[in-house]
């Protein structure tokens, strides 16, 4: 009895604070800041229609391709990328972030970036402030059944147990008829200590671009390959059933979900 009491407290809890989430953010899509976040993406829509896209993930393998290629391509970097702009001699065309550990780690890092477009879920606004190159979006975490690939990324956007989820319903929206995947490892080194699932790092980051990607004192979430391969096939299945082709142009790497194609093929 007590158990089943404390179980049904906790999902009053839970509704509760999703009542909240849900009036907090319905607030701000009504202020003027939340319409102005809307009309921007709003006119986001099919802007690239019929180019390619590169989504950019980070792992180290992104610095074994030629990445001064992509400067006049429509690219989506993530999270912590900025930390190998200079590597890069572009900046991208979208920033995006939806791991709530890094938004609020990265959190002062983000909002002062002047470049480029930065695409964030309403609920990070607490800690991510609006700004004129920030467009805040309506990110669902918690949904049945898992994974969903959204058909209008203006009204819902699903999360998918990785940035590139989104960042792959980003390059739909925006009417891009070819995807390549770049920099995708999809190989991680995990520590055995966590705590419910997150990880404070306490040294250099061996997983991604950059020793400070997740470097000391940073925190990050136990990475789920399976489940993130379950939301790549569904993407997959979703993008193929409209004509948009989907490649995996990763110079090595362990994702296998997507068929291969050879980087520097594509600028031949």
């Amino acid at each position: 009895m007590v158990t089943k009491f404390k179980r049904i407290l906790r999902r009053a809890r839970r509704e509760s604070l999703k009542q909240k989430k849900w009036l907090r953010e319905l607030r701000w899509s009504a202020s003027r800041e939340g319409k102005e976040s809307a009309s921007k993406l709003a006119e986001l829509k099919g802007t690239f229609g019929g180019r390619r896209c590169f989504v950019m993930g980070n792992g180290p393998s992104l610095l074994e391709c030629d990445l001064t290629l992509l400067e006049n391509e429509v690219t989506i970097g993530s999270n912590a990328q900025y930390l190998i702009w200079d590597r890069m001699g572009f900046i991208p065309t979208f920033l995006t972030v939806e791991d709530q550990l890094v938004a609020e780690d990265r959190a002062d890092e983000l909002s002062a970036l002047e470049q480029p477009i930065k695409i964030f879920p309403m609920d990070l606004l607490y800690c991510l402030g609006d700004s004129s190159n920030s467009i805040f979006i309506n990110f669902v975490r918690d949904y049945r059944p898992f994974p969903k690939f959204s058909s209008d990324f203006e009204k819902i956007v699903f999360w998918g147990g990785t940035v590139t989820m989104l960042n792959l319903q980003l390059a739909y929206y925006l009417g891009c008829t070819e995807i390549y995947l770049i920099g995708f490892d999809h190989s991680y080194q995990v520590p055995n200590q966590m705590d419910d699932y997150v990880i404070t790092s306490q040294g250099d980051d061996v997983n991604h671009v950059h020793p400070d990607y997740f470097g000391k004192g940073y925190r990050w979430h136990d990475p789920n390959l399976a489940r993130m391969e379950q939301a790549y096939t569904e993407a997959l299945r979703f993008l193929s059933a409209r004509g948009v082709l989907v490649r995996n142009a990763t110079v090595g790497g362990r994702l296998d979900v997507f068929e291969r194609v050879d980087y520097y093929q594509l600028f031949n």
